[in-house]
């Protein structure tokens, strides 16, 4: 129960609602999962967000006018505040769990469906965070500042959720070697890309 301040109306919390509109099979207990990484964020993160709704691929005109073409189908999408809209956050489940592929693609698919779903509302909650929260950000370092955001949740997040496995236990002492090489790996990524 919030303590009621005097003169002061106690803080409502509100849920942001999940819209299942997919025609797909997904997985047991996706809008849970969903909701359980939403709970996750704190409250101010996520204010001001309305819905996450669940489709099969999204088609959004505004996509059709994109110089740069899309690979694929688009995973998600951020849809901001835009007059009596609320900001709202749409994901495609086809592009997830790709039941147009072989088997083994969807088999890969369905086993990392969760660490995705995960990934992916971090970093959209993250962009909805500092587009409208953090007016201090100029516009060339939000993209990093997103990813950071995105990669430090799903970090706290997943070891939150393995905690106690014994996979996480196994894997414990090897993961400063395993952050190096990811470090090492960007790094030759990053001088492969500027010599291109």
């Amino acid at each position: 129960m919030a303590i009621q301040t005097a003169g002061q109306k106690t803080a409502k919390t509100t849920k942001v609602r999940i819209e299942n509109q997919s025609t797909l099979d997904l997985p047991k207990a996706t809008t849970e999962h969903i909701q359980k990484v939403l709970d996750y964020l704190p409250v101010e993160h996520i204010r001001g967000l309305e819905k996450v709704k669940l489709v099969d691929f999204i088609s959004d005109p505004r996509l059709k006018n994109l110089d740069t073409p899309i690979n694929g189908y688009l995973p998600c999408l951020y849809h901001p505040n835009a007059g009596y809209q609320i900001a709202w956050i749409e994901i495609s489940m086809g592009a997830l769990l790709q039941p147009t592929e072989s088997f083994a693609k969807k088999f890969m698919a369905k086993q990392g469906f969760k660490g995705n779903i995960a990934g992916l509302i971090f970093s959209l909650v993250g962009q909805h965070y500092f587009l409208t929260f953090k007016h201090s950000v100029k516009r060339q370092s939000l993209e990093p500042q997103i990813r950071q955001y995105a990669e430090k949740n799903l970090r706290t997040w997943s070891e939150e959720q393995q905690k106690g496995s014994v996979r996480a236990k196994i894997f414990k002492p090897f993961r400063p070697i395993l952050e190096r090489w990811a470090k090492w790996l960007n790094k030759k990524a990053t001088e492969a890309q500027k010599k291109a």
